[in-house]
């Protein structure tokens, strides 16, 4: 019988240590570059994503405060005599005072972020100005009126004087009856449930002299004022009606859009009067002739990536605010890139690690289409 041969000890070879430390030191190597590249990649992946996120809150941001001031003034801009009238109101013992203006900016301290306030009315189709037919004095619950068509019993209506000045402004008050005889049309409004708005015979809101004939009333149906701010990095939306019980009060903030960080807003103004605007400024006007100027209203709205950007900052430079070369802008700089474009910055190095983020600058024209068509 034959056996076979076994291979003898010395033939017998393994692995030696200096062997397999080489070869796990090239598998950490590899591991090490394929880890580099899966950071790499998710790194552009949530740098691409969080700009994604970016460019579609500063579109719909953009878009509802465009949608907001285009509506701005419906109802009340039927008669553009009336603009810049301060509106004196009462109710509970509370008084309180808004101007009669599509749009408000209120500017923000060094160039921190703008709120926009915008007035309009809730009706669905808003009637023509009612002309007030004999003298109202102060002590009178009732209007005398021309017409008596679209106005219905808890109607806001805001009472306009012929001449508008400092001891001559609109009221607000609510239509507690409505009525015809022999004399004419009648619109009473008096103090009680069904006239939240009306004065309390013990505190006046109306002019001394009260209204004159040739006054006239505006009905709006509701009346809601609405104030668009920045809340740290935060769009929010803040709303008074005031046909509801809580008139007086705002709402609530909502937030609406999240890493909004910066909104600017400039006065589109005509000082020529040649139909165009010509001038872009944060100035509220304080007359009627003023508010007239005002076309249109310019925003701007910045809007951050959701993306900490780990290591070296990745924004050197705040951006900034492109008006082009036409129009006079206050407070404007010859931009970096074209200096015979007028540029505003947009500040945002207020805000922790701003350099490690990046931005996007969203920005419109918007006209003040019930101011222009007196709608």
């Amino acid at each position: 019988m034959t056996y076979p041969l076994l291979p003898s000890r010395a033939s017998m070879r393994g692995v030696t240590l200096i062997e397999l430390m080489v070869g796990m030191t090239i598998g950490l190597i590899a591991v090490v570059i394929i880890t580099q590249v899966l950071f790499m990649a998710e790194g552009q992946k949530r740098t691409t994503s969080s700009g994604s996120d970016a460019q579609v809150n500063g579109a719909l941001a953009l878009y509802t405060l465009q949608r907001e001031i285009q509506m701005a003034g419906y109802g009340l801009t039927t008669a553009n005599t009336a603009l810049g009238c301060d509106i004196r109101a009462q109710r509970g013992g509370a008084n309180q005072t808004w101007t009669l203006a599509p749009v408000i900016i209120t500017d923000g301290t060094a160039g921190a972020p703008d709120s926009i306030s915008t007035l309009g009315a809730v009706k669905a189709s808003p009637a023509l100005p009612t002309k007030v037919t004999e003298n109202h004095p102060t002590t009178s619950t009732e209007f005398l009126v021309s017409t008596r068509v679209g106005i219905a019993v808890g109607d806001v209506l805001i009472a306009v004087p012929s001449t508008i000045d400092a001891t001559h402004w609109c009221s607000l008050l609510n239509a507690t009856a409505v009525t015809n005889d022999a004399a004419g049309n009648h619109v009473a409004h008096v103090t009680g449930t069904t006239g939240p708005w009306n004065q309390d015979p013990a505190s006046t809101i109306f002019p001394t002299g009260g209204y004159d004939a040739g006054s006239y009333l505006i009905n709006v149906g509701q009346l809601v004022r609405r104030v668009y701010s920045v809340d740290t990095t935060t769009l929010t939306l803040q709303a008074q009606a005031q046909n509801t019980q809580a008139g007086l009060a705002m709402s609530t903030a909502d937030s609406l859009y999240p890493q909004i960080v910066n909104l600017q807003a400039m006065y589109g103004k005509d000082t020529n009067g040649d139909g165009v605007v010509d001038t872009y400024d944060n100035v509220t006007p304080t007359t009627g002739a003023q508010w007239a100027q005002v076309l249109a209203v310019r925003i701007a709205v910045v809007a951050r990536s959701t993306q900490y950007e780990k290591g070296d900052p990745v924004t050197f430079t705040e951006p900034v605010w492109d008006f082009g070369s036409a129009p006079t802008v206050a407070g404007s700089v010859a931009c970096p890139s074209a200096t015979t474009n007028k540029c505003v910055t947009l500040k945002v190095n207020t805000l922790p690690d701003w350099d490690h983020y990046r931005y996007k600058v969203y920005d419109s024209v918007v006209p003040l289409r019930n101011v222009l068509w007196s709608s």
